[in-house]
């Protein structure tokens, strides 16, 4: 069992391809080296490669099939059966739903103003205060 657990917003994965030396990298490899438990459902699998296809970032399809593979062999896959309509946009309650149902103690967004601070035990967190609340936890 981890002590951690997270979801990770798309705008996470899409900044980790964009910047390989960010913060939002590090976060991921982190992920794909099992340093934290990250948990998935399809229809974020689904957003992930979306977004990740879209023409305006110029992202290499076999760079996206490679990632998209290692993600799904770390993650674990839920299936939420609580629909949340807690923010006006739907693919953030798809991520919150995702959340909840897999017990992640957070969810990680550089977008934190579109979500509520907190949803039952489940905190929102940017980035960078992942990181330390990782780096605390896996001393």
């Amino acid at each position: 069992m981890h002590a951690v657990s997270a979801v990770l917003d798309t705008d996470v994965i899409i900044s980790a391809h964009l910047k390989p030396e960010g913060r939002e990298a590090l976060i991921l490899d982190l992920a794909l080296c099992r340093r934290f438990g990250l948990a998935v459902s399809e229809p974020l699998l689904e957003e992930y490669e979306g977004v990740l296809r879209c023409p305006r970032f110029g992202f290499d399809p076999r760079d996206v099939a490679r990632s998209l593979r290692a993600i799904r062999r770390v993650a674990v896959l839920f299936h939420p059966r609580e629909l949340l309509k807690v923010t006006r946009d739907p693919d953030d309650n798809m991520i919150l739903e995702c959340a909840v149902e897999a017990g992640a103690e957070f969810v990680v967004t550089g977008n934190t103003r579109h979500f509520p601070s907190r949803l039952r035990s489940l905190q929102i967190l940017a980035p960078r205060h992942f990181l330390i609340v990782l780096a605390a936890r896996l001393e």
